[in-house]
């Protein structure tokens, strides 16, 4: 399987998207997101190592569709390109869940843990979410810790809050996310 990858710019930082091109749609085998102190490139290339970089026009309009998303407009993403094979039975329970909860929601890794089947498997969940290979595209900034606090993300809790913001949530003084538009 010959991966490549191609790069664009948000307001968060870089952004890269690995890919296997295709005649029809590239298919989609992971997004890195910058976290703070990484720029996703440097995540691509600890990753995969070799990897060349690719200018697919098909992946630039996704790339387009992900900064319009992380600069606050209404987007959302089909899962038709993803490779979620790539992923553990359980891990692709989880953040199909997570794809469901609409925008300007939240829910919480143990909500989720329930409504998978899971009832004890709040840890879990947020393990699957730390482990998203298709962050913006299933939306896992949109579950939280049970006590309204953020939780992790993979591109930090700044810019996790920053996207929640964007979809009408509400925050507390403390910084905790208030409970009124609850998923699951």
């Amino acid at each position: 399987m010959n991966l490549v990858y191609q790069t664009f710019e948000s307001p968060f930082g870089e952004l890269c998207v690995v890919f296997q091109q295709s005649a029809t749609f590239p298919r989609i085998f992971r997004i890195f997101l910058s976290e703070p102190k990484t720029p996703a490139n440097q995540m691509v290339m600890s990753t995969f190592h070799r990897m060349e970089i690719v200018h697919d026009p098909q992946i630039k309009k996704l790339g387009q569709k992900f900064q319009k998303f992380l600069s606050g407009e209404n987007i959302s993403f089909a899962l038709d390109n993803i490779a979620l094979e790539i992923c553990s039975p359980f891990q692709r329970k989880a953040i199909l869940a997570e794809y469901k909860i609409p925008r300007g929601y939240i829910s919480t890794y143990k909500r989720i843990a329930k409504a998978i089947g899971c009832v004890n498997g709040a840890r879990a969940v947020g393990n699957a979410f730390a482990n998203n290979p298709f962050p913006i595209i299933i939306p896992c900034h949109r579950a939280i810790k049970t006590d309204g606090g953020l939780g992790g993300y993979q591109g930090g809790q700044a810019m996790k809050r920053q996207l929640l913001e964007y979809e009408g949530i509400e925050f507390t003084k403390a910084g905790k996310v208030t409970m009124s538009r609850v998923f699951y």
